[in-house]
């Protein structure tokens, strides 16, 4: 969960226009003349839209504060509740939640105080501060929720740069680690290729059955390092169910998100078990880059003929269209003569599931999924 939109951000505004019914009502039943009346409507209209203008660039990524809609909000508040009295007192309550969520924080209690104070004084003013207490009350108490809102995005903002970071760390590391194990691989492979081709290369013209051995030995190294690399190749594609839970527990627990998965069950066909781990694999991966999710549940059902993995979070969600990975993953499905379906969970989240058959033809040799 990234940082709210603008309409998700007006929507936290409008519950607190709750509070315009009071001089709404003033307006309408307090006998005054025409041009105060129509001065008083646009000044409340004017009020209104440049405060729901401050929480529409509120929470955002400017560094700046709105300054001049701020003054605004301020000016015509105060003005309003000074000059028509108790009804219009309520305004100030609008004036601390822009303070809240706009200022830089060594200024929000400052102004969310003098909101308050000013509510209080035109109350005392009329007489009426002990019957309607709670305005001034109201200021603060809209202050501490708008402020602990915006502490609470700010620190999901941090959450989601660190699941990113620990993303891009992982695949770096990843690519690291395979870059490592190649070097080791075929570093002394190569060398001793390059050694004798350049030994066989003087040794033609003179000695050519020498020549010839060491053209023998340069084949067998070439060779031999060619199986090496198929047996690293192999090795980083083959990949097994439980294997894949374990590497999806570690990388999940390390992004703080919990994860239910099944205990180790009966023994599946080798391919079906590779599948399944590619499965859980690529589910993994979306997790934590798309989903913004707390928690994963993996749940295993295998039946007679039929085995079902779903991989369930309650992020996000979404009906965007599949990716590569998805794509990907439905391919090597349907070579085991299995089925994908994703989209958007029932709740909330993102559904994965794999169907793939025990009684294809390709799955032949059983293996433990533990």
């Amino acid at each position: 969960m990234g940082l709210p939109n603008r309409w998700q951000r007006l929507g936290w505004a409008v519950p607190w226009l709750l509070f315009q019914v009071f001089p709404v009502a003033d307006l309408v039943s307090t006998p005054r003349p025409l041009p105060v009346q129509l001065v008083a409507a646009a000044g409340l209209v004017a009020f209104t839209v440049v405060y729901l203008g401050i929480f529409g660039d509120a929470f955002g990524e400017r560094r700046d504060w709105p300054r001049v809609p701020l003054a605004v909000v301020a000016v015509i508040g105060v003005g309003l509740a000074v000059w028509l009295g108790p009804a219009w007192a309520g305004l100030m309550i609008y004036v601390s939640a822009a303070a809240s969520v706009a200022l830089p924080q060594r200024w929000v209690w400052p102004a969310v105080l003098g909101a308050g104070a000013v509510c209080a004084g035109v109350l005392a003013a009329h007489g009426v501060l002990g019957e309607v207490f709670i305005l001034p009350v109201m200021c603060v108490l809209t202050a501490f929720a708008l402020r602990g809102m915006r502490q609470l995005i700010s620190v999901n903002n941090e959450l989601v740069e660190a699941r990113e970071e620990l993303a891009r760390n992982a695949v770096a590391e990843e690519r690291l680690r395979f870059a490592r194990d190649l070097h080791d691989l075929l570093g002394h492979s190569l060398s001793l290729i390059a050694l004798k081709s350049e030994l066989a290369g003087r040794l033609a013209e003179r000695d050519p059955a020498r020549a010839r051995q060491e053209m023998a030995d340069v084949e067998a190294a070439a060779r031999r390092a060619l199986a090496e690399v198929r047996d690293a190749v192999s090795g980083y594609r083959q990949v097994n169910l439980a294997q894949a839970l374990a590497e999806a527990r570690s990388a999940l627990s390390a992004a703080g998100i919990a994860l239910r998965a099944p205990a180790p069950g009966r023994s599946l066909p080798g391919p079906v078990d590779a599948v399944l781990g590619w499965v859980v694999r690529e589910a993994t991966t979306n997790v934590l880059r798309h989903s913004g999710a707390r928690s994963v549940t993996v749940t295993l059902r295998t039946g007679d003929d039929a085995v079902e993995l779903t991989v369930a979070d309650d992020g996000r969600g979404g009906d965007a269209p599949a990716g590569a990975g998805l794509c990907g993953l439905a391919e090597r499905l349907a070579a085991v003569g299995g089925r994908l379906d994703h989209g958007a969970d029932a709740g909330s989240g993102f559904r994965l599931t794999a169907s793939v058959p025990l009684t294809s033809p390709v799955a032949a040799s059983p293996v433990t999924a533990s």
